[in-house]
Formats: C-alpha cells, sequence, structure tokens
C-alpha cells in the first residue's frame, strides 16, 4: 500500500472568460467514443509516467459499461491525426460532474495544449448543465496538475492523506 495526499478541487460556475484559443493550428478536440482498447491504449500513455491504474485494473466488462453510459463522456486531443490528449467526465447530466482523468502524452506537454482541451472539455460539461464540477489530484500527477486546474476556476476545498494499492 502507498500513502499519497489526495487534493480535491471543485469548481462552481463556468470560466468567465473568453475560450481559449487553440495553441497549435491543427490541434483538434472532439467527444469520442472509444472501444475499451482505444481508450486503454490512451488512458496507459498518458497515464503511465502518473502511475494511473484504476482503468488498467478494471475489469473488462466494468469498463466498458462505463464507457458506454450516456453520462459517460471523454473528449480526445488530436494533433496531426493523432490521439494525444483525454478529458474524461463521469455524472455528465447531473449537477455534479465528475472531471476523472485528464491529461496529455509526454511528448505533447509544454505547448499550452492542456489548458486547451481542459478549457474546451469544461465548456462542454457546463453547457450540459452542471452546476459543479470536481476532481481530485495526488502527489503523483503531473507538478503543474493543480496550478492548471485553478487557472480553469478550481479551488480546493479538501486534503486528505489516502492509502493506495501499491
Amino acid at each position: 500500500m502507498v500513502e499519497l495526499l489526495v487534493t480535491y478541487m471543485e469548481a462552481l460556475s463556468p470560466p468567465p472568460y473568453a475560450p481559449l484559443p487553440k495553441p497549435i493550428e491543427d490541434a483538434e478536440v472532439r467527444r469520442a467514443f472509444p472501444d475499451r482498447a482505444s481508450y486503454l491504449d490512451l488512458y496507459a500513455a498518458i497515464g503511465k509516467p502518473l502511475q494511473w491504474d484504476q482503468r488498467l485494473r478494471m475489469p473488462p466488462a466494468d469498463l466498458e459499461t462505463l464507457l458506454a453510459l450516456p453520462s459517460s463522456f471523454v473528449f480526445v486531443l488530436m494533433l496531426q491525426g493523432k490521439s494525444v490528449g483525454m478529458c474524461e467526465f463521469n455524472g455528465v447530466g447531473n449537477a455534479d460532474v465528475e472531471l476523472m482523468h485528464f491529461g496529455l502524452v509526454p511528448e505533447a506537454q509544454g505547448r499550452r495544449l492542456g489548458p486547451f482541451l481542459l478549457d474546451w472539455s469544461l465548456r462542454r460539461i457546463w453547457a450540459e448543465g452542471a452546476k459543479r464540477i470536481w476532481l481530485h489530484t495526488d502527489t503523483n500527477d503531473h507538478a503543474r496538475a493543480q496550478s492548471v486546474y485553478g487557472r480553469a476556476g478550481f479551488a480546493v476545498f479538501d486534503r486528505r492523506l489516502e492509502t493506495f494499492p501499491d
């Protein structure tokens, strides 16, 4: 078992600023309906350096069911025809929506693509009627994760030491 500091953040309203422009001309975000294999490929490419493993440990049928739910939204960032980032939400259509996973493959980082993907995706979720969007991040996540979330309108509402399987 490993103990991590988990930070819980929430946004209670859409961003008050104009949508962020594309940082790279051919960057494109779209809602995806991935099959389990393509989802896991992107999840692993993004999450391996961050030690993401939750979806890798899920029974295949459970993950397929989750991805098929109308309340699960996956937005994918495409760059030159390749999937390089993802924003996954659960509970869309409810007042409270959870941002489950957000990240970029390592080679896409540092080019302002993350804030663009996050801003684009959050605006779509607010348009679906969310009243609150929340997330959790931990000490394994990218060093700039909390500052990116803060600039997108999230504020910390709790911090806890939690134990996870190693």
